[in-house]
C-alpha cells in the first residue's frame, strides 16, 4: 500500500467511529423517550409544552457542525496532496486504455499489455491516454483512481511502500467488454524492476509463441482461441477459409487478410459483427504482428 492509504484509512476510522457513535446515542435516546413518556392509558392526554433548552440544542447542533467541519477539512487536505504534483524523480510510465486492455510503455521502450511493473518504495507517475473512448484507471487497494480521456493527457501518481500484485481495474463504462479490462500491478525490488526492465520479453521463443504472448495479453477481452463468438468472432479455423462480410463480398482469409484486420479492422467486417475493434496500427512491432499473424495460423 501507500502512505496515502494509510492516512486515509484513518479519516475512514474516524467517520465509522462517529457514525457508529452517533447512532448508539441515538438508539439509547429513542429507547428512553419510548418508556419516560408512554402513555399509560388510552384517555390519558398528553401534556402540552412549548419549553425549550437554548444551551442544548445549540449544542446537538454545534457539535455535528464542528465535526463536519473537521472531517471537510481533514478529507480536504488528504486530497490536495494526492492531487499535488508528482515528485520531480518520480518514474514515468505511459498508459493506454482501449478497448479492453491497458498498455503500459516504459522510458527504455519496452511495453507491457495489461501487467504493470513497478519499483517499490519509488514515486511512480502514470501519464494516461485513451485511443478510443473514455475509461477510467482504478487501483481499489491504493485508493486512486483517475479518468483516462481520449485526445488529452492526465496523470496519477503513487508510492508503493511493499511489494505483491494489485488489481487494476476500468470504472468508466466503455462498451461490451468492460468488465474484462483489468490488468495487474506488480510491485518488485528495485534490483528485480531493472533486471526485468533488461530483459527481452520475446528471448527463445517461436513466433507462434510470441503471437500467443500477443494474444493473451490483447485480445482475449474480444477473441476466443477457439471457434466460439465473443465480442468479435472465434479465431479458431479462421485461416484460409472464405469469409462473409458486411455488403455480401466473400474473401480468404489469407496473411493480408488477418493483417489489415489487426492494423485497420475497419476496412473490411465480417458479417454479423459491429465496427467496434481499436486499429492496431503503430501499436505493433513487426515481430508482434507476424507472431500474431502465425498463432492465429498454428490454431487451424
Amino acid at each position: 500500500m501507500t502512505d496515502y492509504v494509510a492516512r486515509l484509512e484513518k479519516l475512514e476510522h474516524f467517520l465509522i467511529g462517529i457514525s457508529f457513535l452517533v447512532c448508539v446515542l441515538i438508539v439509547i435516546v429513542f429507547v428512553y423517550f419510548s418508556f419516560r413518556y408512554k402513555r399509560k392509558r388510552d384517555d390519558e392526554k398528553l401534556e402540552e409544552s412549548s419549553h425549550h433548552n437554548t444551551i442544548l440544542e445549540f449544542t446537538w447542533s454545534f457539535i455535528p457542525f464542528v465535526i463536519f467541519m473537521g472531517s471537510f477539512v481533514w478529507g480536504w487536505i488528504l486530497y490536495s496532496d494526492f492531487r499535488r504534483e508528482a515528485p520531480r524523480d518520480s518514474l514515468e510510465i505511459h498508459v493506454y486504455g482501449q478497448k479492453w486492455n491497458w498498455e503500459f510503455v516504459y522510458k527504455n521502450g519496452r511495453k507491457t499489455s495489461n501487467e504493470l511493473f513497478v519499483p517499490v518504495k519509488r514515486s511512480v507517475k502514470l501519464i494516461m491516454t485513451s485511443r478510443d473512448v473514455i475509461h477510467s484507471f482504478y487501483i481499489p487497494t491504493f485508493k486512486i483512481k483517475q479518468d483516462v480521456l481520449p485526445g488529452l493527457y492526465t496523470s496519477l501518481w503513487f508510492k508503493a511502500n511493499r511489494k505483491g500484485r494489485f488489481e487494476v481495474f476500468c470504472t468508466e463504462f466503455c462498451g461490451t467488454g468492460h468488465s474484462t479490462m483489468g490488468a495487474k500491478l506488480k510491485v518488485m525490488s528495485l534490483e528485480d524492476w531493472n533486471n526485468w526492465l533488461k530483459t527481452d520479453p520475446y528471448k527463445n521463443l517461436s513466433l507462434v509463441e510470441v503471437g500467443q504472448k500477443v494474444f493473451q495479453g490483447r485480445c482475449t477481452a474480444c477473441h476466443n482461441s477457439t471457434k466460439e463468438k465473443l465480442i468479435g468472432p472465434g479465431l479458431a479455423g479462421i485461416y484460409n477459409t472464405q469469409r462473409e462480410l458486411e455488403g455480401g463480398m466473400t474473401l480468404l482469409a489469407d496473411e493480408n487478410y488477418l493483417r489489415e484486420s489487426i492494423l485497420n479492422p475497419s476496412a473490411k467486417i465480417s458479417k454479423g459483427y459491429a465496427n467496434q475493434m481499436t486499429p492496431f496500427a503503430g501499436l505493433l512491432s513487426e515481430e508482434e504482428l507476424s507472431g500474431l499473424i502465425e498463432y492465429i495460423k498454428s490454431l487451424n
